[in-house]
């Protein structure tokens, strides 16, 4: 079973921590401006994450990912403003987006939103690495 992959697009290369606490939660994650060329290249990844400039374009956007290449049932998840209105987060899932959080959202509850999908989703099984184990003081 391959390990859980993520491809994160940050368009607007805002810092966000949500890579870097998903790597350390057992994630491959790879972070990108833009959409890859290459669009065998998303068969590498279970999850699709992306934060979005304007919501009003999240339903197109969702609908030209479904429709690539090898898209498939693949996660697709909108990282929005906090201040976005539920009718946009609506109209974005509606159209194509698994779903549609705040990006000032905690990392744990990003993860288990996409764990709880992935688990729905047979076709896209995958493991997450074992924690190290804690050492223990001598």
């Amino acid at each position: 079973m391959k390990q859980c992959a993520i491809l994160f697009v940050n368009p607007d290369r805002q810092d966000s921590g949500h890579p870097e606490a998903l790597r350390s939660m057992g994630f491959l994650v790879e972070e990108v401006t833009e959409w890859p060329d290459d669009n065998e290249m998303v068969r590498n990844y279970h999850v699709v994450i992306v934060r979005m400039r304007e919501v009003s374009g999240a339903p197109m956007l969702a609908a030209r990912l479904r429709a690539k290449p090898h898209f498939g049932r693949r996660l697709l998840v909108a990282l929005v403003a906090a201040e976005t209105s539920h009718a946009e987060r609506r109209a974005a899932e509606t159209s194509g987006f698994d779903d549609v959080m705040s990006d000032c959202c905690d990392t744990r509850h990003l993860t288990t939103r996409i764990l709880r999908v992935l688990r729905t989703r047979s076709e896209l099984r995958c493991a997450l690495p074992p924690f190290p184990a804690k050492r223990t003081a001598a």
